[in-house]
């Protein structure tokens, strides 16, 4: 019987390719669907799991947790800087982390932060180690560079017209371990060299050289309400400035100017263009001294403390805090609800095929009708027959539903790839339990289809088949 099964599928191999085409890629559209959005689900909960609290200025929360976790470029409101020495004094935190973004390298985001962060939330280093000096920079395990590499930074990017900084040139000191995160494609560097680098920050540094003493504190105020205003007009700043040249490190005070600035230079320029690669990163955060910030990662010491936190800073003037698991859950509900649609659509795609294949059978049995009985009239028994229609839709079916599955299953790997090597999100594409579930319903949804054809087979007469 198999023989002849086989024999017969040869000799009607065209149909029988497309019968298994078709049901394999309705099969494969089902299985993508389902294996990716099971994917998004884990690679982005996997991406945010080490931020517990995110506080910003008012405005989208969706936007500032896909900006300072999934490092989405968005222009985000800044909140006031005074925030963060604010946080790094509460008992309730274990450590507070300013980031600053709107530089780019080849592509790659530039992020300023903190080594707090980095110590936190890098498994380790795979290459040299975190950065001391102004001028230093950690590379994400996906960022094509070397330790050693000269990184210029872009202020935005080169599709949108951005301009290359040449106020300082980060080296490369060391590569992060994979995390399976964005941060894998950052280029980490201190927060201040971003600070610097854009005109802020300076006001502490000059306090700290000349010991706090009464001119300058009478000169801080000045000096900070025009970087506040730098911060809203930094690219303007940023586009005036594009030609000056990074300065060398001096042995003296650095806030003195280069000598290449010396001819109609302000004091106030001497301010803007103060990062020096060599000078050592400070971490000490002063009120009054901390420039705006777009976003603050916050690591609370318990979950009572993040709760806590989030409603002191959700109540607050001026800051929203969320939890980044809340935001994604709400993403969720509406990947959920676009998921049920697509679901939808590949269910109809699947009935259709099914309606399509039982029609093509129905009229390849009555096609048929000689051969069916020509058996009969040999001595097959009506079972024979029954089980001869029958395998052969079946193995059909199911060969098509084999190959869907697999070919579902490397669409979702392809896509996630696609998805790691842009975005840089881990997105993990596997089957589970329920995925074994599903498959066998469908396998017991093929049977019964095949069934039907079978059944007009068996109940058709040797005699009137002969006729026909």
């Amino acid at each position: 019987m198999f023989r002849f099964i086989f024999s017969d599928l040869k000799r009607l191999w065209a149909g029988s390719a497309v019968i298994v085409l078709l049901i394999a890629l309705a099969t494969a559209l089902g299985v993508t669907i389902t294996l990716q959005e099971r994917a998004l689900r884990l690679g982005s909960a996997r991406a945010s799991e080490k931020f517990d609290l995110v506080i910003g200025a008012p405005g989208s929360e969706t936007q500032l947790v896909l900006s300072s976790v999934f490092l989405q470029p968005s222009d985000l409101p800044l909140m006031d800087g005074d925030l963060l020495p604010e946080l790094n004094d509460d008992p309730r935190v274990a450590w507070a982390a300013p980031i600053g973004f709107g530089d780019s390298y080849a592509g790659y985001p530039i992020v300023g932060t903190t080594t707090a962060l980095i110590e936190a939330t890098v498994p380790g280093f795979a290459e040299g180690g975190i950065f001391l000096h102004e001028g230093d920079a950690v590379i994400g395990s996906a960022v094509d560079l070397a330790v050693g590499d000269e990184i210029k930074p872009m202020h935005g990017t080169a599709e949108t017209g951005g301009h290359t900084h040449t106020e300082l040139a980060y080296h490369v000191t060391g590569r992060a371990e994979p995390t399976g995160t964005p941060w894998d494609r950052a280029i980490l560097v201190p927060i201040q060299a971003v600070w610097h680098i854009h005109g802020l920050g300076h006001e502490h540094e000059h306090e700290t050289e000349a010991d706090h003493d009464h001119d300058a504190e009478a000169d801080h105020d000045d000096d900070h309400q025009h970087a506040e205003a730098v911060v809203a007009a930094a690219d303007h700043h940023d586009d005036d400035h594009d030609a000056h040249e990074a300065e060398e490190p001096h042995d003296g005070d650095h806030d003195h100017a280069s000598d290449e600035h010396a001819s109609g230079d302000h004091d106030e320029d001497e301010h803007h263009h103060g990062a020096e690669a060599a000078a050592p990163i400070d971490e000490r955060w002063h009120r009054g001294e901390t420039p705006g910030l777009p976003a603050i990662l916050v690591k609370p010491k318990s979950i009572a403390d993040a709760y806590r936190l989030r409603q002191d800073y959700r109540e607050a003037d001026g800051t929203v805090a969320v939890f980044p698991a809340e935001v994604l859950t709400r993403l969720y509900a509406t990947l959920g609800d676009a998921r049920q649609v697509l679901t939808a659509i590949a269910i109809g795609a699947q009935a259709l095929v099914a309606a399509a294949l039982m029609l093509v059978t129905v009229i390849h049995v009555s096609q048929r009708r000689r051969e069916i009985g020509a058996l009969r009239a040999f001595g097959a028994p009506r079972s024979a027959v029954f089980s001869i229609v029958w395998l052969e839709l079946f193995s059909l079916i199911g060969l098509g539903i084999a190959i869907g599955y697999g070919a579902g299953f490397l669409a979702a790997r392809t896509i996630s790839r696609s998805i790691m090597a842009e975005r840089g999100v881990d997105m993990p594409v596997a089957f589970v339990g329920s995925d074994a579930g599903n498959a066998l319903l469908l396998v017991v949804v093929a049977a019964i289809l095949a069934a039907l054809p079978a059944l007009l087979a068996y109940r058709q007469p040797p005699a009137a088949a002969l006729k026909g």
